[in-house]
């Protein structure tokens, strides 16, 4: 259960220079973010381009979005994997979670809204409008980056078939002097996730020695930065999804956003990532019906490694 008290996730600052594409800087770091994720899976980038405000609100908008009626939050209950409330868990008694589809169109997000508060709620529609365009566009670097460090073309495309969605997730206080599991060893299934959280720590991530790492957030223009499944199938293994849990302690309730990014096109692993060393592992991927088929479709045990088993060669 413990994990190391120290930091040795990867740090890469996104605002110490300008990164313009194929300058230095920007070629130094797309080679620090492409090894933070081929050892780590994860990495800690520092970027100041979404405001503190904007940081704040965000927290505040959850507390409000979780301080709601279980009765009224059960309204969101979607069938779709992701989607809608999550909650109530007997194993898992203080985390719900939230999540919010299409959180770029403010048209689909008034209509989530509207349907907890039906006379509207505009600063919180336009406070995850405003959290999560900013984000998107963290992730468009990234994504970016992660192609150039491959020598890969075609990320306008990638990007422009991207689909977001934000989960909002809160984990309250453990029991007095107690620590507790507040999410369970997991990967996530998307392409990648950007997640931001309060000032309580409690994620913690795997290393390939199979240690676990906690580690905090400093500066407070810090973000969490994981591949997902997704990445891991696109860059032939090269990229290890993060297996990631969190594990609470203390007296504060720790509140998050976390942006996960969805392609909607068939994905292909690059020419470029074939060779003689690192031989086709993967058939191509539709990452949708990836995440419907396990969560709807999938019967029977599990599998120890989902996406090997939904399109491995």
């Amino acid at each position: 259960m413990e994990a190391k008290a120290l930091s040795k996730v990867p740090v890469v600052d996104f605002s110490k220079e300008a990164l313009i594409p194929g300058s230095n800087p920007w070629l130094s770091a797309c080679n620090e973010v492409r090894h933070a994720l081929e050892e780590y899976g994860c990495f800690v980038v520092v970027y100041d381009q979404i405001p503190s405000e904007t940081r704040g609100k965000i927290f505040d908008s959850a507390k409000e979005l979780f301080d709601l009626p279980i009765e009224i939050k059960k309204l969101s209950n979607n069938k779709v994997p992701y989607r809608g409330y999550i909650g109530e868990n007997p194993g898992f008694p203080r985390h719900e979670g939230m999540g919010i589809e299409n959180v770029l169109s403010f048209e689909q997000l008034q209509l989530f809204t509207n349907h907890l508060w039906p006379a509207g709620n505009e600063p919180f529609c336009e406070t995850v409008h405003a959290y999560s365009k900013k984000a998107s566009e963290l992730n468009e670097v990234i994504v970016r980056m992660v192609f150039d460090s491959y020598g890969v073309d075609k990320y306008e495309s990638h990007n422009e078939s991207t689909n977001y969605l934000l989960r909002l997730l809160k984990y309250g206080e453990p029991t007095e002097n107690e620590t507790e599991v507040g999410l369970p060893p997991h990967e996530d299934m998307s392409f990648i996730t950007i997640l931001c959280q309060n000032h309580v720590n409690g994620l913690e991530i795997k290393t390939k020695d199979g240690d676990w790492i906690g580690f905090e957030l400093t500066p407070p223009s810090s973000f969490i930065v994981m591949a997902g499944d997704a990445l891991t199938v696109w860059s032939n293994d090269r990229v290890r999804a993060c297996t990631h849990r969190v594990v609470m302690s203390g007296k504060a309730t720790r509140y998050t956003a976390g942006l996960f990014s969805f392609s909607s096109k068939i994905l292909h692993v690059p020419e470029k990532l074939i060779d003689q060393q690192h031989p086709l592992k993967y058939k191509p991927f539709d990452h949708m019906d990836y995440v419907d088929y396990f969560f709807s479709k999938h019967v029977g045990p599990r599998p120890d490694c989902r996406y090997k088993a939904y399109c491995g060669i």
